[in-house]
């Protein structure tokens, strides 16, 4: 949660609003710095979705879900008349 919020707060990068040099040349550095920052908020989240990922929920809803699997091949497929409006 921590790292959530240190995350927020750099992402308002207040120091460089006003700060007019170029990196490369070329890109300002508030353009550079949310660059990188987009990059480690980008590796936060795969790490978060790997180890903080509600597990025992994800499975829970996959064992209650027995309306789809208790049907068989054929009453599963869809098809465009199945999904058509008006049909009974």
């Amino acid at each position: 949660m921590l790292a959530f919020v240190v995350l927020f707060i750099l992402h308002h990068d207040f120091w460089n609003w006003s700060n007019a040099n170029l990196v490369f040349g070329f890109i300002p550095v508030g353009l550079a710095y949310h660059a990188g920052y987009s990059i480690v908020v980008c590796i936060f989240w795969v790490l978060v979705t790997r180890y903080a990922w509600p597990h025992s929920i994800e499975k829970w809803a996959d064992e209650s879900d027995i309306g789809i699997s208790s049907l068989n091949q054929e009453e599963r497929r869809v098809t465009p008349e199945s999904l058509s409006p008006g049909r009974d």
